[in-house]
C-alpha cells in the first residue's frame, strides 16, 4: 500500500503490509508469502517467530521496560554485557550499548578522539576508512564511509578528516601475477602510504568492514591483509575499528570476525543480528588499551543517547545469544553457508551474465556484469540490481540488490543472508527463486535491447 502519512525511502513506493512471520517467512495482508533471504539487512538472525526471545522480551517489559542510564542500569543490560566480554577477543573489557549500527560506529569515533586527547595527543584527528564502505547514515559516518553514491548530495557537510583508500577486492584489483596473498599485502600497504602522506602523528584511527556488507557484497581479505594491518596501526600508534555489524555475530559462522582473521582489533561494532531484529539494539566493545587511557585520565565518556541500554533491548540480546549457542547455529551457518555457495556456483557457474559468487557463511554475493571476459558492468542506467529485487519480490523472495558495487560508479550484486535456521530444503529453495529472478529481469525490456 502507499503510505498516506509516512515518508518513505523511495517516495513512489507502494509496499505490501507485513502481518506476520513464521520461521524465515513473512506474510503480508493479503496472504502471500515472503522467503526472507536477507533477513531483512541481515538482522533476523533467528527468523521472525521465536518464542523464547518474545518470552524474554515480554518478562522485561512486566518488570520494568526503561529507565535512562545516567540513573540506574539494569539487569538484563549488566548480564549481556557480561555474555560479550567473555565472548570477545581478551583485549576486551566493555560494552556500550546503542539503538542501531550507526551510533556504535559515531560511538567507536568518539572513543577515538577522547583516546587520543587522554593521551595528550589532539593533532592526531584524521580517520583512514576504505573505497566502497559503508559505516553508517548520519553525516559523520556516513562521511568515514565510502560510498559516494550515498554521500553525494551532502558532500558539503563532509569533513575533510575522513580519508580513503582502494578496499580489498580482488575480483577486480588483484593482479594476474600475484597470489592472493601477495595482493593482501599489497592492499594493506595502502594504509601505510596514507598514513606517511597525510603525517604520521596525524593519522587516529583506521576503520574498516572485515567483510563488506551491502555496498560491495561480501567481499572477504585474504588473512595477510588482516595480519599487516595491524602490523601498520601498532607501528604508528593508529587505532584499529573493526565495523562488525552486518558480517559480525553469527553472520559468517563466528560470533567475532577475529576468530577467523586471527587479529585483535581496539574497537569493535556489533548490530544487526545481536537482538534477532526483535528490539533495536547496537554495541560497541571497548579494548582495556581505550579504557585504561579514558580511566587513567579524565575518567568520563561525554556521549549519550535517550535509549542507549535498554533493558527490553539487552533482554532480547540475551535471549538471542542463548538461542544460538543454544541450538548450536553457528554451526548451521557454517553448513549451510557453504551448500548456499555451492549451489550457486553450481547454478551460476556457466551464466553469461554472473561474474563471480562470493562470501562466508550465510553471507554470500552473485555479481552480475555484461561481460565475463572483461568484466564489463551493466549500464547503470538500467539498474539491474532494481529489477531483481523487485522480480525476485513478486517471486515471493526479498533479497538484498545493489548497485555501485565498481567504486559507485557502476555494477551490480544480490547479497543474500538468509536467518541462520535456514534448512538445506530451503537452501535450494532460496537458489531457485533467485535464479528465477535473475533469468527474468535480463529477459526484461530494455536489458536484451542493451545487450544487443
Amino acid at each position: 500500500m502507499a503510505s498516506e502519512y509516512i515518508l518513505q525511502r523511495d517516495l513512489k513506493a507502494n509496499l505490501p503490509v507485513a502481518v506476520r512471520g513464521e520461521g524465515i517467512y513473512i506474510y503480508d495482508e493479503n496472504g502471500k508469502k515472503y522467503f526472507d533471504g536477507s533477513s531483512g539487512a541481515a538482522v533476523s538472525c533467528l527468523g521472525h517467530s521465536n518464542q523464547k526471545v518474545k518470552d524474554a522480551i515480554i518478562k522485561q517489559l512486566s518488570s520494568i521496560p526503561y529507565s535512562h542510564t545516567s540513573f540506574l542500569t539494569s539487569k538484563p543490560t549488566e548480564k549481556f554485557a557480561k555474555m560479550l566480554i567473555n565472548r570477545a577477543p581478551d583485549n576486551f573489557e566493555k560494552v556500550y550499548f546503542l539503538s542501531g549500527g550507526t551510533e556504535a560506529v559515531e560511538t567507536a569515533l568518539k572513543l577515538v578522539r577522547q583516546y587520543h586527547i587522554e593521551n595528550n595527543e589532539p593533532q592526531r584527528k584524521n580517520i583512514i576508512a576504505r573505497k566502497q564502505s559503508y559505516h553508517g547514515n548520519t553525516l559523520t559516518t556516513l562521511s568515514v564511509g565510502g560510498n559516494q553514491q550515498r554521500k553525494e548530495a551532502f558532500l558539503p557537510y563532509m569533513s575533510e578528516c575522513m580519508h580513503h583508500i582502494d578496499p580489498v577486492y580482488a575480483y577486480r584489483l588483484k593482479k594476474d601475477d600475484e597470489n592472493l596473498e601477495e595482493y593482501g599485502i599489497r592492499a594493506a600497504n595502502l594504509l601505510e602510504e596514507k598514513i606517511l602522506q597525510l603525517g604520521v602523528t596525524s593519522v587516529a584511527a583506521f576503520i574498516y568492514e572485515p567483510i563488506v556488507g551491502s555496498t560491495l557484497g561480501s567481499v572477504a581479505a585474504p588473512l595477510s591483509y588482516y595480519k599487516r594491518i595491524r602490523e601498520i596501526c601498532d607501528k604508528y600508534g593508529v587505532i584499529l575499528v573493526s565495523d562488525e555489524i552486518m558480517c559480525g555475530y553469527g553472520r559468517t559462522g563466528y560470533l567475532f570476525t577475529s576468530e577467523y582473521t586471527g587479529i585483535k582489533p581496539d574497537l569493535i561494532t556489533l548490530a544487526k543480528g545481536i537482538a534477532g531484529g526483535y528490539q533495536a539494539l547496537a554495541a560497541t566493545l571497548v579494548s582495556s588499551k581505550i579504557y585504561d587511557a579514558i580511566s587513567n585520565g579524565s575518567a568520563s565518556f561525554s556521549h549519550g543517547h535517550t535509549y542507549i541500554g535498554h533493558s527490553c533491548a539487552t533482554a532480547a540480546g540475551v535471549a538471542v545469544l542463548k538461542e544460538i549457542e543454544d541450538k548450536e547455529l553457528l554451526t548451521n551457518v557454517q553448513e549451510m553457508g557453504k551448500l548456499l555457495k555451492e549451489e550457486l556456483k553450481s547454478r551460476f557457474s556457466s551464466h553469461s551474465y554472473v561474474g563471480d559468487v562470493r562470501g562466508k557463511g550465510l553471507f554470500v554475493t552473485v555479481e552480475l556484469v555484461k561481460n565475463k571476459d572483461t568484466k564489463e558492468c551493466f549500464d547503470p542506467k538500467l539498474k539491474l540490481f532494481s529489477k531483481i529485487k523487485q522480480t525476485a519480490k513478486e517471486f515471493g523472495l526479498l533479497c538484498y540488490a545493489m548497485g555501485g558495487t565498481n567504486f559507485s560508479k557502476e555494477g551490480d550484486h544480490v547479497l543474500l543472508a538468509p536467518p541462520f535456521i535456514i534448512n538445506k530444503k530451503q537452501v535450494i529453495e532460496l537458489v531457485d527463486k533467485l535464479e528465477l529472478a535473475i533469468n527474468k529481469s535480463l529477459d526484461a525490456k530494455g536489458i536484451l535491447c542493451e545487450l544487443e
